[in-house]
């Protein structure tokens, strides 16, 4: 194991936190799952903005280390367990372009996302860092041409959090599954860390009630 110290993922099922819950999955990591109900508005409580000013999940604690935002949890956890094969190391030719669609994700993809799910318009482009939905769509779709993961033929702990992402966004219709998106979200709900995340979110669900 790749640390002693503990790590604790505060986690609400469904929600993007799943991810989070997968990564770990994925990583064999040993973790303790702190579960928030938030239709009982838990991750809004002084309990957790107090771990959490921001009230969202997933947030992670690892020994007296906080780490919020998913894609700086997810580059802190994957690193931590290099032993499990899904990370590229520093000096492996991988490693730039792993940050680069991590920090992509976060940065282009999801902002564009949320425009046209609120039907906005981005603004001008030289004020816009990510530019338009059209670009940023193109883009992504270019790179999972070159599968049948994110970085090619090795499967990373980015496919993470973009075989979750795209699971979702497609579901809502937010995105068409054309059929580059729909082979990788097929490939990444077949693994099994996908099953036991959904197995915890089943039981967390039930376990809250309606």
């Amino acid at each position: 194991m790749a640390t002693n110290q503990k790590i604790t993922l505060f986690h609400s099922p469904q929600t993007r936190s799943s991810g989070a819950v997968a990564l770990l999955e994925e990583l064999h990591a040993p973790y303790e799952l702190r579960a928030l109900n938030m239709k009982a508005g838990e991750q809004r409580q002084p309990a957790f903005t107090a771990l959490n000013p921001m009230g969202k999940v997933p947030a992670v604690l690892h020994g007296d280390a906080l780490i919020t935002e998913q894609v700086a949890i997810g580059i802190y956890l994957a690193d931590l367990f290099p032993e499990a094969g899904i990370t590229p190391a520093i000096g492996d030719a991988l490693r730039g372009p792993y940050l680069r669609w991590y920090v992509f994700y976060a940065a282009c993809f999801e902002p564009a996302v949320v425009d046209k799910a609120l039907k906005r318009e981005p603004g001008p482009t030289g004020m816009v860092p990510y530019g338009d939905l059209d670009t940023t769509v193109k883009t992504l779709l270019a790179q999972l041409s070159q599968g049948p993961w994110m970085l090619g033929e090795r499967f990373t702990a980015v496919d993470v959090l973009w075989g979750t992402a795209l699971t979702w966004i497609t579901g809502f219709g937010l995105l068409e599954a054309t059929p580059p998106i729909k082979s990788y979200i097929e490939r990444w709900n077949a693994r099994p860390s996908v099953a036991r995340v959904a197995r915890i979110d089943a039981d967390l669900l039930k376990a809250q009630g309606p």
